[in-house]
């Protein structure tokens, strides 16, 4: 990790007394865990502290465990504070109606993984090779020297146990495990995550994995395999967009496939694509190329087109046989 940009952000954090922060919209678990971690901390500093993300501003039950009363909508976020943090957030443009924020304030903390990133605000601690943001935000943590509490030390699990897909993924290294390590022993709660993250789900997300899953398409030629999520699957099942966001990790479960990719359909003109990837093709750059981002093996993309045009333009992009 580059000790002296950490360095660098532990004081400008250290040194403000009013902090907004933001994730990426439609935020993961690593992504709220880091920016929730950091708010409580920084609130039991004695720091003023809004946290946000841009609409929609709503998330899924399983996050009920977590400090979501540190959070407030982003219009009650200040338009030019003292010093703006971004979490998990590839570029600008990933921090929906908050980027404006960002562009208003005294100075700009990135703190960041994802090899996408260019190294956008002031100070930007993008550390690609670390698993997740999460275990960044811990090192930043301890630098700044505030107490990781058993509140803080469960918020930052979730983000390491997410992106790392229970410490299952290959960016989970020697460090990763020490971090978790470390966060459990300062009273994290890894039941209380398994449970509420990958065991629970309303009654209504069966109807919409039975549809999902029952369109999938397997390509054995280009060992790809794709679904499409319709607006109205979820119509009247009593979930949310958040509720269904694992959905691609069942559409990526088939041997044969190396490549998976599930289509959101948005309106009649946009879709979101999520693509994984088994580790032979980089599903990164694919994203990349579509103005998206990510990592080597999960990444994603907005598309303005059909499902189906969505699924060619991925498909061009993966090797043949």
């Amino acid at each position: 990790m580059d000790k002296e940009k950490l360095a660098e952000a532990a004081e400008a954090i250290r040194s403000a007394s009013k902090i907004a922060m933001a994730c990426h919209v439609g935020p993961d678990g690593d992504a709220l865990g880091s920016m929730l971690a950091m708010a409580v901390a920084a609130g039991d500093a004695g720091k003023e502290v809004w946290a946000s993300f841009g609409t929609p501003f709503e998330l899924p039950d399983i996050y009920r465990y977590l400090p979501l009363d540190r959070l407030v909508p982003p219009d009650r976020v200040p338009s030019d504070p003292e010093l703006f943090i971004a979490f998990d957030t590839g570029s600008p443009d990933r921090l929906g109606e908050l980027g404006s924020v960002a562009k208003g304030a005294g100075t700009v903390v990135v703190v960041d993984h994802h090899v996408t990133n260019e190294g956008f605000g002031d100070i930007a601690l993008v550390e690609p090779h670390v698993s997740s943001t999460a275990e960044i935000t811990l090192a930043l943590l301890r630098r700044i020297g505030w107490p990781i509490t058993p509140t803080v030390a469960t918020a930052l699990l979730t983000g390491i146990v997410t992106d790392t897909g229970r410490f299952q993924y290959s960016n989970t290294r020697p460090p990763t495990l020490h971090a978790a390590a470390q966060l459990v022993a300062a009273g994290a709660r890894p039941e209380q995550i398994g449970q509420h993250m990958f065991e629970e789900a309303p009654f209504g997300y069966l109807a919409v994995v039975s549809k999902v899953t029952g369109r999938a398409v397997l390509e054995a030629d280009r060992r790809f395999v794709w679904s499409v999520l319709h607006p109205e699957d979820i119509e009247g099942a009593g979930v949310t967009r958040g509720d269904v966001d694992g959905l691609i990790d069942l559409i990526r479960l088939p041997v044969e496939s190396d490549v998976a990719a599930l289509v959101k359909v948005v309106d009649e003109a946009t879709v979101r694509v999520s693509l994984r990837s088994r580790g032979r093709v980089d599903v990164g750059a694919i994203a990349a190329a579509m103005g998206g981002g990510g990592h080597h093996n999960a990444s994603g993309f907005t598309f303005a087109g059909s499902p189906e045009d969505a699924v060619a333009a991925v498909r061009e992009r993966l090797p043949h046989g």
